[in-house]
């Protein structure tokens, strides 16, 4: 066989295999697709310094990064066995095998899919072996390129339907059937002095559109309101189960809050303000009777990822959240509800799209992320970073130096700035709304031509200032005053 007909060979055997799984994971259920499930067991396999360093360079792109790449290393594999091929088709039979051993290991090793899921990687294995043995057979018999054509076809055809068929499930239509979302107790209106947008920094309020993403999930977990539930077991005298009809009926409150990533670098990006619609955990558990001896919230997403969050405190201040900004959540940020608790990073508290709520003890059990060498309690830190000017910048005239700071829960007091290591000075702080909330900040200094490096550092309302030394991320996030170069001409 011709080397160039034994890699499409190859290759359009490994297309087929996964446009087969694709399609019979969208009727047996959509996270069993062995290419997703693939790519969910690697994203569970990854070391906490590999996950770091990802979110740190292709920020809310890690995940396409890792399929794109998943999509070249398995269309080398593909091209390999082909080319391994040209004389028997055992060498190609072989990796198909193979590939849809890994496929099955991997939907195997989810939680959160149905026993029927299993079907998925089994007819992806078969149909790759087929098409393999059949384009090996075709290629050896004749030289038309009729059968790779509609082979190629077929896959195209299998996981484009795939595709359609998994994203069956009408979200969209769900949300937009709920309407607003309006609460009982509203959060105080943002006074019109909170930002400087004008000078550099964010708005006040961040649109969904612009709330970061970090999270696990490699495909959006697709649930309809009316088919979503909320199991509360444990250590509680009263096991409750809530339907999204349920929390709609209650009286719900709306706050303001700030979610931060235990991700962000130093001066990064990943922190966004919303208000948040729902209703109290704590009076969900004090319904239930939380028994003697529970210490920990331990939460569960439809995605299986899991967090634990300390009790007493989500007993206070947590949420369970069904709206963002006055609509219903988007699917991306954990429609049809997600926990919001400020004051504790996401990867302990966060948790969207959840499904359970275990009253437990931390000696019991552990959530996704501490396993993997992150630190059990994440208090957010005092911190801070400059908005404007922009890295390696140039500014004329009067320099406007802008920024934000976040201190949840305890609320910041105080922003200062120094020139090029020269004295603090203490800036203009924009509306303090909340302790939950980040607050802005600005300073317009005269300075001379030339290049200057401005630092920050913030001050909260127990009289902590942020830390001087540069940690990164892991365990519990990072610390250090950012710094921003620029030019002044």
């Amino acid at each position: 066989m011709k080397p160039t007909k034994a890699a499409a060979t190859g290759l359009l055997a490994l297309i087929a295999a996964l446009a087969a799984g694709h399609l019979v994971a969208a009727f047996v259920d959509p996270a069993a697709s062995p290419y997703l499930a693939v790519g969910n067991a690697a994203i569970d396999l990854t070391p906490s310094w590999l996950k770091d360093f990802a979110v740190t360079t292709f920020g809310t792109a890690d995940k396409l990064v890792l399929l794109t790449g998943m999509a070249i290393v398995l269309a080398g594999i593909g091209i390999a066995a082909g080319l391994a091929s040209r004389n028997t088709p055992t060498p190609g039979t072989v990796v198909a095998i193979v590939l849809g051993g890994i496929g099955l290991g991997a939907v195997l090793s989810r939680s959160d899919v149905g026993q029927l899921a299993v079907l998925a990687p089994i007819a992806s294995a078969a149909v790759g072996v087929y098409v393999f043995r059949y384009l090996h057979r075709e290629a050896e018999e004749s030289e038309s390129r009729r059968s790779f054509l509609i082979t190629a076809g077929l896959a195209v055809a299998a996981g484009t339907a795939g595709q359609l068929f998994g994203n069956r499930t009408d979200v969209e239509g769900s949300r937009q059937a709920i309407g607003d979302i309006t609460a009982k107790t509203k959060a105080p209106a943002i006074p019109p002095n909170a930002d400087f947008a004008r000078d550099g920094t964010p708005t006040f309020i961040t649109s969904a559109d612009d709330f970061y993403r970090i999270d696990t999930a490699l495909s959006v977990p697709r649930i309809r309101a009316e088919d979503w539930t909320l199991r509360v077991h444990g250590m509680v005298d009263r096991p409750v189960v809530l339907t999204f009809d349920d929390i709609r009926k209650r009286d719900l409150v709306e706050e303001t809050v700030t979610l931060t990533c235990v991700s962000n670098e130093i001066g990064g990006p990943y922190i966004s303000t919303a208000n948040f619609t729902g209703i109290k955990i704590g009076d969900v558990l004090r319904e239930a009777g939380v028994q003697a001896g529970a210490d920990q919230l331990f939460s569960t997403s439809d995605d299986g990822f899991t967090a634990g969050s300390p009790l007493d405190y989500v007993l206070e201040k947590g949420l369970i959240a069904i709206g963002m900004n006055g609509q219903p959540l988007p699917a991306e940020h954990g429609f049809p509800a997600r926990l919001v608790v400020p004051g504790l990073y996401g990867y302990v508290s966060a948790t969207k799209w959840v499904t359970d709520l275990n009253v437990t003890t931390f000696e019991k059990e552990q959530g996704y992320w501490i396993p993997r060498g992150w630190a059990t309690k994440a208090p957010i830190k005092t911190s801070s970073r400059i908005d404007r000017p922009k890295r390696m910048g140039k500014v004329s005239g009067k320099t406007v130096i802008a920024g934000t700071a976040w201190a949840q829960p305890k609320g910041v007091a105080k922003v200062e700035v120094r020139i090029d290591g020269g004295p603090w000075q203490e800036t203009e702080l924009g509306a303090d709304v909340s302790d939950s909330t980040w607050r802005m900040w600005k300073v317009e200094l005269d300075l001379r031509q030339g290049s200057h490096t401005v630092e920050c550092r913030a001050t909260d309302k127990s009289g902590f200032t942020q830390d001087q030394a540069r940690l990164d991320p892991v365990p519990d996030g990072a610390t250090g005053w950012h710094s921003v170069t620029f030019t002044v001409e």
